[in-house]
C-alpha cells in the first residue's frame, strides 16, 4: 500500500488503528482469564503476565492516542515515555513477587486455563505483531514499530511463561512458575530502555 498519497496513508492508519483495537481487545480478556486462572491455582507467572496485559492495554491505548493525533515528535516522544514506564513498573512488581514466593517456597497449583490461554495467545501476538510492524514500517510509525516489538515479545513471553506454568502441572516442578516469572522482568527492563531511549 503506498502511503505517499492521503488515501493511502489513511488507509494505513485505520490498518494500525484496527490492530490496537484487537489487541486492547485481547488483552483485556487476556487480563480477566488470568486474573482468575493466577488465583486459583497461586501462580506468579500467571500473574506476572497478567499484569503485562494490563500494561499491554496502556502501550496500546497510548500507540491509538498517537495514530488518531496529529504527527509530532512531542507526541510521539511522550507515548514511548508511557510506555518505557508502564514496563519498568512491571519489572518492579515481577522482581518483588518472585523473591517473596522463592523465599517462602509457596507451591503454585496446576492451571488448564492457563495453559489454553497462553498457547492461544502465542500464535495470536505473533500475527498481530506481523501486521503492526509492517503498517509502521509503511508509515514510518516509530511508535507503532516500537509496540510491535513489545507484542511479539509479549508473544514470546506467553511460551515461556506456558513452559513454566506446564512444568508446573506435568512434574511438579513448583519452582518453574516463579523462575520463568523471571523472564519477563528481564523483558520489561530491556523494552522501558528501548522504549525511553528512543524517545531521546
Amino acid at each position: 500500500m503506498d502511503a505517499s498519497t492521503g488515501a493511502g496513508r489513511s488507509a494505513l492508519l485505520r490498518r494500525g488503528l484496527l490492530l490496537e483495537y484487537l489487541t486492547l481487545t485481547w488483552n483485556v480478556a487476556g487480563a480477566v482469564i488470568l486474573a482468575i486462572a493466577a488465583v486459583a491455582s497461586g501462580s506468579l507467572a500467571l500473574a506476572g503476565f497478567g499484569v503485562d496485559s494490563l500494561i499491554e492495554i496502556v502501550a496500546s491505548g497510548v500507540v491509538v492516542w498517537e495514530l488518531r493525533g496529529e504527527s509530532g515528535s512531542q507526541r510521539e516522544q511522550v507515548a514511548l515515555r508511557v510506555i518505557a514506564v508502564a514496563f519498568a513498573l512491571l519489572a518492579v512488581y515481577i522482581a518483588i513477587q518472585a523473591a517473596i514466593i522463592l523465599a517462602g517456597g509457596s507451591r503454585p497449583r496446576r492451571s488448564t486455563l492457563g495453559v489454553i490461554w497462553l498457547g492461544v495467545t502465542v500464535v495470536a501476538m505473533w500475527a498481530l505483531a506481523y501486521g503492526k510492524r509492517r503498517t509502521g514500517m509503511q508509515l514510518q510509525n516509530r511508535v507503532l514499530m516500537t509496540e510491535a516489538r513489545v507484542t511479539v515479545i509479549d508473544g514470546a513471553l506467553a511460551g515461556v511463561v506456558l513452559l513454566g506454568v506446564a512444568l508446573n502441572a506435568g512434574l511438579g516442578w513448583w519452582w518453574a512458575d516463579p523462575t520463568s516469572s523471571l523472564v519477563i522482568l528481564l523483558y520489561g527492563v530491556r523494552e522501558s530502555r528501548h522504549a525511553w531511549q528512543a524517545a531521546a
